[in-house]
């Protein structure tokens, strides 16, 4: 019987096809054995974390995935700020923010570019440069975290429900800071957009003529003399911990920061990895890395960004090389965990990403595949978005993972029972014994 489950999470796998791949998704296209084998001896089916033809950001598709409640969510700059050890009273707003270049346009800022290269005495002279500012009595701190991204912090009376600033693609304009329109009554969100307005008001004035960006001028390169912001988060409620929600002991194994703060904010443990480049050979790492946590935990999730990466380069071959590795590397370090009868094996992914076109994410579902101890076997010989469709799991979305989790540790409460009082979805649930008068 299974008692232990592995997330093996293959971040962005999810794909649109393509007339280079003969019309197929690049995990279609991809010679993937390892995954195809598995596919194989399990059930599959696809997943979508909320509902279908919703883009979801990853922390998002995440939060829903291990069955927390959206209300919880506190916004992508929270997690990141909590996975970056900035320390967050309740009150603090955390937003995503990074350097970009920009130019007037008709009275407007515009965005030339958003992604561009600096040295690392760059990125930290410009960092130091807008480090600090106050606008009344709201203070705002810049805090890097890696290259030229960072996180913006907001402290006062301060609302997370402002708008972004950084526009999605080159040449359009940057964006206004503005009260959500639900909030439109409330002081703190208009404060924040004024804060946050002075503030990268100052940032323009000040790196217009940085002395960074005059040499990148003189060398006949990009200034980096604004600031883009988006997701602004804030620790709203403390969320139900993991354990005391599925009875069960979470381990996150990632390499990114926001994963670590998500780990972190709903009371799972965090196991940080780092990305060497070789996609495949990082996999198998961080599942030899599982296998020896399974004596600790009761679930384990194993992460990997790659996929989603190579598909923002909107370069389709690249994602197909990535995810060739990928299969490499789970045949490499499977093994073991298939021969364990006390491991639940699940395969997917978060969302789907695609590797050309304006979008971010896409809202098609992702393949889905469990393995272990009494999982039913279907007829899906492939693992890709069209081979599972007609898969034994159909299509599973949101928190059902984590019912189907439980269902399959056979932890899954019976509906009816009350052994406590809160109504546990798992069994057995934490009881108080019936005692005896003394």
């Amino acid at each position: 019987m299974a008692k232990k489950c592995i997330l093996i999470l293959l971040d962005g796998i999810g794909d649109r096809s393509y007339k280079q791949f003969d019309r197929q998704t690049p995990l279609q296209a991809a010679r993937t054995p390892n995954l195809d084998r598995l596919a194989g001896s399990g059930a599959t089916g696809l997943f979508h974390a909320t509902e279908l033809g919703r883009a979801l950001p990853s922390e998002n598709a995440h939060f829903a995935m291990f069955g927390c409640d959206m209300a919880e969510f506190p916004g992508r700059g929270t997690l990141e700020a909590l996975g970056a050890g900035i320390q967050l009273s309740p009150s603090d707003v955390a937003m995503l923010a990074h350097f970009v270049n920009a130019k007037p346009v008709s009275g407007s800022l515009c965005l030339v570019r958003d992604k561009i290269a600096a040295s690392d005495d760059e990125a930290e002279a410009l960092f130091s440069a807008v480090a600090r500012y106050d606008a009344g009595d709201v203070s705002v701190r810049l805090t890097r975290t890696h290259g030229l991204y960072g996180i913006l912090l907001f402290k006062g009376n301060v609302s997370r429900f402002v708008t972004d600033t950084g526009a999605l693609a080159d040449g359009s304009p940057l964006i206004e800071p503005q009260p959500w329109i639900e909030c439109e009554d409330d002081p703190a969100a208009h404060r924040t957009a004024d804060a946050l307005k002075s503030y990268l008001m100052w940032v323009w004035k000040t790196l217009t003529n940085h002395p960074v960006n005059e040499r990148r001028k003189t060398a006949h390169q990009l200034p980096l003399n604004m600031i883009a912001t988006q997701r602004a988060g804030q620790v709203r409620q403390t969320p139900m911990p993991f354990k005391e929600r599925w009875g069960l002991r979470g381990l996150s194994i990632a390499s990114g920061i926001v994963y670590h703060g998500l780990a972190q904010y709903i009371g799972m443990d965090a196991e940080k990895v780092t990305d060497t480049g070789d996609a495949g050979r990082d996999l198998a790492h961080r599942l030899d890395i599982a296998r020896e946590r399974l004596a600790d935990y009761d679930f384990i999730h194993v992460h990997t960004k790659t996929p989603d990466e190579a598909a923002h380069s909107k370069d389709p071959l690249a994602k197909l090389a990535v995810i060739e590795s990928l299969d490499r590397g789970i045949g490499d370090a499977i093994g073991p965990l298939l021969a364990d009868p006390e491991v639940f094996i699940i395969i997917t992914a978060d969302h789907s990403t695609p590797s050309s076109g304006p979008l971010v994410h896409s809202g098609e579902p992702v393949p889905m595949l469990f393995l272990g101890e009494g999982v039913r076997r279907d007829a899906a010989e492939r693992f890709d978005e069209v081979a599972v469709g007609g898969g034994a799991l159909g299509c599973v979305r949101g928190r059902e993972l984590m019912y189907l989790v439980l269902n399959h540790l056979d932890r899954i409460r019976l509906e009816g029972i009350m052994d406590t009082p809160a109504g546990q979805p798992y069994w057995p649930g934490s009881v108080k014994p019936f005692t005896l008068p003394e």
